[in-house]
C-alpha cells in the first residue's frame, strides 16, 4: 500500500511539471489518463477493501467510515471519467441552441463513396513528448488506413491551434492531411479524392446534440463602480424541454444551471456583450462521488471524538503527561497663489509644514477614492500605500502618510527635491549620480534639461526575461515604478474623488478629469472646491482648506451615494490602517518565537526550568498576541467585505493564525510545542510581509464570491498551521536526538512527549486538510460544474493529502516504527504545504497560480536552509536506533488504523 501511495504522489507531482513545460494535453496523455495511472488508482482501491476486511474495520465505524469513503470516492469518480463528458455551448441573444461541442478532441473521418456516406470516430488526444497511431476505417469491402506522421504542438499561452498530420492510405494512394485542431475547439475539415471516394477528415471537438435546447434571452454583465473590471456577470436563459415544457432560469458565477445529468456553468462571453459561453458538464457520477465525500467528513470529524481511535489514545497519553489540553470543538466551527508664501529652502518649508497640516491632512484622509478596480475606500488607506510603496515606510521627517500625501497633491514644487524615493543598488546610484550611502532620491534626480536619466536603461532591462533579471534591473524596474507612482500623485491622478451626476456605472474621477469631462454648474464645482483646497493649502490657511475638504465630502455623500462608504466603514478602515497590526505582530511572533525556543531547549537540560509559572507566562503572552491576531483579521473582514483568506497576503496571515491557535488552544501546557507555533506563525507573517506580496485590499473576482470559498479556504488552509507545527516539533525532535546520551535518559522522554503531540497535530491538520480540499472539489462542482481538473493547486493539495496519509501509517512497516523516521518524515512532508502553497503560486502556471510558467529564481536562503535541514538528520541519524522501543511514538499502543 505505502509504494502505491508513492505512486499516486509522485506521479502526479511530476504530471504538474510536465504540464507547466510541456502543456495540460501532455500531463494527461502521460500521467493523469493513462493506463498506468489508472492501474495503480484501481490496485489502491482493492488494497484499501482487502485492509478493511483483514482488520474488520466494520467493528470500528468511524475507521471503516474514513477508509471505505476512498472507495466509494473512486468508483464515482470511474463514473465521472468513463461515463461523464464535458462540453462548451455558445449562445447569442434571442437565439436558441441545442448543440454544444465536446471538450475532448476526436479524429473524425466522414467517407462519401457513390453517394454512401460512412462516418467513424477515435477519441485521442496528443502530447508534446511522442505520439502514435494506426486506425482502419473499413466501408464496403475497402479499408481506409490512417497512419500518425506527426503532430505540432500548440504553443503555450497563445491562441495558434496544433496541427495533425495524418498518412491516409486507401486503395494503395496514400495522401498526406493537414489537420489544424485543439482541446476544446472544433477542427478544420480537409477532404481529398481518390477516385469516386472522397475522404474528410477533421481533428478537435465534436458537436453533441443535447435534450432540449436553451434561448438567451439576456447577457448582463456588471462591473465595479468606475472600473472595467467584471463584478459579475450572469445568463438570463429559458430551458425548452422536448415535451414542450419550458422554464425560465439564470445562470451567473456560482450559480449553475441543473438539467438532468447536465450542469451548465457562466464560463464567458462575447466581447459585445451579446453573446454567452457556458461550459457543459455531464456527471452521472456526481451523488456518488458527494456520498464518499460525506461519509469521509463524517468519518475523520467522528474519528476526533471516538475513545477508541488513536488520536484518543495518543490525547490521554498527554494529559496523563501533563503536556496539553484539546477542545476539538473549537476546530470544528473554525488664483491665491499669488499669497503663497515662498520659502528659501525645503528644510524650511518642511519644518513649518510639519507641524501645521496635521489636522487638515487627517480630515483629507476621510474623503472617499475610488480605486482603478472599482472599489471605494477613505484616501488615508491610499495615501499609506502610496507612501510605503515610494519609500517603504509609513511616515517620513516626522510627517505620517497623510500629511505627505496632501503635500505632494499641493506643493510639488518643493516634494519632487525631497528624498523619499527608495533606491538599493550602488550600480543605480552611480548612474543616477548620488553617492553610494543614500538610500533614497528625489524627483527631480533622474531628470536633466528635461530629460529622462533612466530612458535606455529601464528599456533594456523590460528586455530582459523575468528570471534572468539581476538586481541591478529589479532594483531600476522598481525605481522606475515609484517614479511614475510620485508623478501621479503630483498630478492628483490617482485621487478618483469626484463622482459625476446620472452616470450609470457610478464610475469617480480624479480632478483633472473631472474638470475637463464635467459640463455645466458640476464643472464649476468641482474646479472651486479643487482650486479651493490647493490655494488655501498653499497659502497655509488651514480653517478654509478644512471648509473645502468639507464640500469635497458633501458633495461626495450627494452625488455619489449610491457607492460611498458610511462614515463608519470609512473610519474603522482608517482604524486599520493605522494600528497597522500585523506588522507588529510579526515583530512579536518572531522575537517571543526565538526567546520561547531557546528557553524551552534549554529547560530539557536544566529542570528549573520547567516550572509552571515559565509556562503559565509565556502562555499568557502568546494568548495575548493571539487574541489580537483575531481582533486584526476580523477587522480586516469587516473592512474588506469578505473573508481574510482570499489572496496570498491574507492567507499567510490565516496560516499564521491558525499554527498559534493550534498551540494556544491545543498544547498549551508545553513549552515545546508553544514554541513551535509561535516560529512557524512569525514565519508565515513575516513571509507576508515581504516585498513581493501586496497586503491590498482589493475586489474579488466573481468566482471567489462563494461561500464555498470561505468553508473550503479556511479549513483548508487553517489545517496548515497544524502539519507547519508537526514540521518544526519534527525539526525539534531531530535535534534532541543529536544530544541524546547515557547520562541524559530525560532527553527520550522529551523526544517521546513531542513526537506524540507531533502525531496529534498532523492527525488534525490532516484530517482538515482531506475535508477542506474536498469541499473544495464542492465548490468547483457547483460553480463551474466540475469538482476536479487537475489543476496544479488541486494536484499538490492531493499530493499533500497521499503524503500525510503515509506519514502516519509508516508505523505500520516496522522499520520505520520509531521516533526518529517520523519526525523526518514529517519535517520533510511539509514541502508539500510549501509547494502546494508557494511553488504552485510562483512557479507552475495554473488556475490557481500567479506565474505566467516562467519560474522566478529561487532565493539563495532557500538551499541554505533545505541543505541544513539535511545536515541536521545526518548527523541526527546515528543516533536513530538507540533504545527504540523506548523512543516509539507511544508505548504500550496496540498497531491500530
Amino acid at each position: 500500500m505505502a509504494c502505491l501511495l508513492v505512486l499516486l504522489g509522485a506521479g502526479a507531482a511530476v504530471a504538474t511539471f510536465i504540464e507547466n513545460d510541456f502543456g495540460t494535453s501532455t500531463a494527461r496523455v502521460l500521467v493523469y489518463n493513462h493506463l498506468w495511472y489508472e492501474t495503480v488508482l484501481t490496485l489502491t482501491v482493492i488494497n484499501m477493501c482487502g485492509i478493511m476486511y483483514k482488520m474488520k474495520m466494520w467493528k470500528k465505524p468511524p475507521r471503516f467510515l474514513l477508509h471505505f469513503a476512498f472507495v466509494v470516492i473512486l468508483i464515482g469518480s470511474a463514473i465521472t471519467r468513463y461515463v461523464g463528458y464535458e462540453g462548451i455551448i455558445h449562445i447569442r441573444e434571442g437565439q436558441s441552441q441545442n448543440e454544444m461541442i465536446s471538450l475532448e478532441p476526436y479524429l473524425q473521418v466522414t467517407i462519401d463513396h457513390n453517394g454512401k456516406i460512412y462516418y467513424q470516430e477515435f477519441q485521442i488526444e496528443f502530447s508534446a513528448l511522442g505520439n502514435d497511431f494506426d486506425y482502419n476505417v473499413e466501408f464496403e469491402e475497402n479499408v481506409l488506413n490512417l497512419k500518425y506522421k506527426n503532430y505540432v504542438f500548440a504553443k503555450k499561452d497563445k491562441a495558434s491551434m496544433g496541427l495533425l498530420t495524418v498518412d491516409a492510405t486507401l486503395k494503395g494512394e496514400t495522401q498526406e492531411f493537414r489537420l489544424p485542431g485543439l482541446r476544446g475547439q472544433k477542427g478544420m475539415e480537409r477532404s481529398k479524392t481518390y477516385g469516386d471516394t472522397i475522404v474528410s477528415i477533421s481533428y478537435g471537438s465534436k458537436p453533441l446534440t443535447l435534450p432540449f435546447s436553451i434561448k438567451l434571452r439576456d447577457f448582463q454583465l456588471e462591473r465595479y463602480p468606475g472600473s472595467m473590471s467584471p463584478s459579475s456577470y450572469a445568463s438570463e436563459v429559458t430551458v425548452k424541454k422536448e415535451n414542450g415544457s419550458e422554464y425560465d432560469y439564470r445562470i451567473f458565477m456560482n450559480n449553475t444551471l441543473n438539467e438532468g445529468h447536465f450542469l451548465f456553468f457562466q464560463s464567458s462571453y462575447d466581447m459585445d456583450e451579446m453573446g454567452t459561453i457556458l461550459s457543459v458538464n455531464n456527471d452521472p457520477g456526481k451523488w456518488p462521488t458527494y456520498f464518499g465525500y460525506f461519509l469521509l467528513t463524517l468519518g475523520l470529524v467522528w474519528n476526533l471524538f471516538d475513545k477508541k481511535s488513536r488520536f484518543w489514545k495518543l490525547t490521554k497519553y498527554l494529559k496523563e503527561q501533563n503536556l496539553a489540553s484539546f477542545l476539538l470543538v473549537a476546530l470544528l466551527f473554525g488664483s491665491i497663489n499669488a499669497y503663497a508664501k515662498d520659502y528659501s529652502s525645503v528644510e524650511e518649508y518642511i519644518k513649518t509644514y510639519k507641524t501645521a497640516s496635521v489636522e487638515t491632512a487627517h480630515k483629507f484622509s476621510k474623503l472617499a477614492v475610488q480605486t482603478s478596480q472599482g472599489r471605494m475606500k477613505p484616501a488615508g488607506s491610499l495615501n499609506k500605500q502610496i507612501l510605503n510603496k515610494l519609500s517603504g515606510k509609513n511616515e517620513l521627517f516626522g510627517m505620517d502618510y497623510n500629511q505627505i500625501v496632501l503635500g505632494m497633491l499641493t506643493r510639488p514644487e518643493y516634494w519632487r527635491h525631497i528624498k523619499m524615493i527608495k533606491i538599493k543598488t550602488p550600480k543605480l546610484k552611480k548612474l543616477i549620480g548620488i553617492d553610494e550611502s543614500d538610500k533614497y532620491i528625489a524627483f527631480s534626480d533622474v531628470f536633466k534639461d528635461g530629460q529622462y536619466l533612466l530612458i535606455n536603461e529601464i528599456n533594456e532591462a523590460n528586455r530582459v526575461n523575468p528570471n534572468q533579471r539581476g538586481t541591478f534591473e529589479k532594483d531600476l524596474i522598481q525605481v522606475d515604478e515609484r517614479l511614475n507612482i510620485a508623478y501621479l500623485v503630483y498630478s492628483g491622478s490617482l485621487f478618483k474623488v469626484f463622482p459625476k451626476f446620472e452616470q450609470g456605472n457610478n464610475k469617480w474621477y480624479n480632478p483633472l478629469e473631472a474638470i475637463n469631462e464635467f459640463q455645466g454648474e458640476n464643472k464649476t464645482a468641482v474646479e472651486t472646491m479643487v482650486r479651493g483646497l490647493i490655494n488655501y493649502v498653499i497659502v497655509e490657511n488651514w480653517e478654509m482648506a478644512d471648509e473645502f475638504i468639507g464640500h469635497i465630502s458633501q458633495y461626495q455623500k450627494k452625488v455619489g451615494k449610491d457607492v460611498i462608504p458610511s462614515p463608519t466603514q470609512l473610519d474603522n478602515e482608517l482604524f486599520f490602517d493605522e494600528i497597522d497590526i500585523f506588522p507588529k505582530l510579526t515583530i512579536a511572533y518572531v522575537a517571543s518565537g526565538f526567546v520561547l525556543f531557546i528557553i524551552a531547549f534549554a529547560s530539557v537540560f536544566n529542570k528549573n526550568l520547567q516550572h509552571r509559572a515559565i509556562t503559565y507566562f509565556f502562555f499568557t503572552l502568546l494568548a495575548l498576541l493571539f487574541v489580537a491576531h483575531t481582533f486584526g483579521m476580523g477587522l480586516r473582514w469587516y473592512v474588506s467585505g469578505h473573508a481574510p483568506w482570499s489572496d496570498t497576503y491574507e492567507s499567510l496571515l490565516y496560516i499564521s493564525w491558525s499554527a498559534v491557535f493550534a498551540g494556544v488552544i491545543f498544547f498549551r501546557k508545553s513549552l515545546l510545542a508553544l514554541s513551535g507555533a509561535v516560529i512557524i506563525g512569525g514565519v508565515f507573517m513575516f513571509t507576508a510581509h515581504l516585498s513581493h506580496i501586496d497586503p491590498q485590499i482589493t475586489n474579488l473576482v466573481p468566482v471567489l464570491k462563494s461561500y464555498w470559498l470561505t468553508i473550503h479556504v479556511s479549513i483548508l488552509t487553517g489545517s496548515y498551521g497544524f502539519l507547519g507545527l508537526g514540521a518544526i516539533l519534527g525539526f525539534m525532535s531531530i535535534l534532541l536526538f543529536i544530544a541524546r546520551s547515557e547520562k541524559r535518559p530525560h532527553i527520550d522522554t522529551t523526544i517521546k512527549q513531542i513526537t506524540t503531540i507531533n502525531e496529534v497535530s498532523l492527525i488534525i491538520g490532516l484530517s482538515a486538510l482531506t475535508i477542506g480540499n474536498f469541499l473544495g472539489g464542492v465548490w468547483a462542482n457547483e460553480s463551474w460544474g466540475r469538482y476536479w481538473g487537475w489543476d496544479p493547486k488541486e494536484t499538490w493539495a492531493y499530493v499533500a493529502i497521499v503524503t500525510y496519509v503515509l506519514v502516519l501509517h509508516l508505523r505500520f512497516i516496522k522499520q520505520f516504527n520509531t521516533a526518529f523516521a517520523f519526525s523526518v518524515a514529517s519535517l520533510l512532508a511539509f514541502s508539500t504545504i510549501l509547494m502546494t502553497y508557494f511553488g504552485v503560486n510562483f512557479y507552475l502556471s495554473g488556475m490557481h497560480s500567479y506565474a505566467t510558467g516562467d519560474p522566478l529564481p529561487i532565493p539563495t536562503w532557500v538551499y541554505v536552509l533545505t541543505t541544513l535541514v539535511f545536515i541536521t538528520i545526518a548527523v541526527a541519524y546515528r543516533k536513530r536506533d538507540r533504545k527504540p522501543n523506548e523512543i516509539c511514538a507511544v508505548p504500550k499502543i496496540e498497531i491500530q488504523s
